[in-house]
């Protein structure tokens, strides 16, 4: 093995490298939105890639999910992701590159969709994870590699098809050697009105060996394509107040100030897996609404540059012990996430 790959196989990716193709860590996970403002309604297709330490063939957490409340999840008994450029599968059921998805997880949920007109992450220097991405050993890294595009397709859910065409759609990777943290949080927004705006943000928990801190990075495209992003200790530190129906977060640095007020109630959330890669199975671990409601406010050297609300937001507070609360308010069992949908 190269010195490069052992560098990679650790999480890291050096300044300018590529962070989407896989590093071969214990998770890889890839997801993508599709956001229908004609419909008004939202759609997530996941796919994690799980390795055990005991060296047996890597198995994988796949999912579906849309606002209308459907949910369905799967421990898949295959997992691949590409080592050389952007792409997972497994079997039929997940099949899924830079330019096309399609899931499989049942007659009653299938969904496949191309990605037209792409806004990639434009940022050739570092990744989501910005100077961490840099970091060996890791639990967690994060990279936003498409923050807008046009999706067009279909997805069959609950014996309803649904067809859109030009819907917005935003996706991402994270990967890590120790899983999920113990706490995060999680946000991605389009459907403004700016056809061409989003938001994503990301926080929790950060360690590899001494090295523990809570940050969270906030990526912005302005209506007009431009992109910045927020949350380096120091420099343009992000303030999180979360809660599991509340998120608002303050970020400030490089002239730029940005402001974000999400709300949902509990009782909308779906209760998404984690995957636990040596036991070959997923858990309750992640509360995530698809169509809570998110405002943002942009200003640069202390002008309002841009203001902007949706209703079609995904907002995410992760954590074992939060997710299992919840399935037992629900009265649902523990291994509900790998049980037929919900809806």
């Amino acid at each position: 093995m190269s010195l490069l790959a052992r560098y990679r196989a650790s999480g890291a990716d050096l300044p300018f490298g590529d962070p989407r193709p896989a590093h071969g860590l214990a998770m890889e996970g890839y997801f993508w939105r599709v956001t229908d403002r004609s419909t008004q309604r939202t759609l997530i297709a996941l796919i994690g890639v799980n390795q055990p330490r005991d060296g047996s063939a890597p198995w994988a957490t796949l999912g579906l999910a849309t606002s209308d409340g459907f949910l369905r999840t799967l421990a898949a008994p295959e997992g691949w992701a590409n080592p050389r450029r952007l792409g997972a599968r497994s079997g039929t059921a997940f099949v899924a590159d830079a330019t096309r998805v399609r899931v499989n997880l049942g007659p009653d949920a299938l969904c496949e969709f191309r990605i037209d007109q792409p806004a990639p992450w434009p940022r050739r220097a570092v990744g989501g994870s910005s100077a961490f991405q840099s970091v060996p050993g890791l639990n967690q890294y994060w990279h936003p590699w498409l923050l807008g595009g046009r999706a067009t397709g279909s997805a069959t859910i609950a014996g309803e098809r649904w067809d859109f065409t030009d819907a917005q759609v935003y996706a991402e990777k994270n990967w890590g050697k120790g899983g999920f943290p113990e706490s995060w949080w999680w946000g991605q927004a389009q459907g403004f009105a700016e056809a061409e705006a989003g938001v994503a943000f990301a926080g929790g928990l950060v360690h590899a060996g001494p090295l523990r801190t809570t940050v969270t990075a906030v990526v912005v495209r302005l209506p007009d394509g431009q992109v910045f992003r927020l949350g380096n200790p120091g420099v343009s530190p992000v303030r999180a107040q979360v809660t599991d129906e509340r998120w608002v977060l303050r970020g400030r640095g490089y002239g730029w100030e940005v402001v974000l007020d999400g709300r949902a109630p509990l009782g909308d959330a779906h209760v998404l897996p984690v995957p636990l890669p040596d036991e070959h199975r997923n858990t309750a671990g992640d509360l995530e609404h698809l169509a809570g409601t998110l405002d943002v406010t942009v200003r640069r050297r202390g002008r309002t540059v841009w203001e902007g609300t949706t209703d079609l937001a995904a907002l995410e507070h992760g954590g074992l012990a939060r997710a299992e609360a919840e399935l037992r308010r629900r009265g649902i069992p523990l291994g509900a996430t790998d049980a037929p949908p919900v809806r």
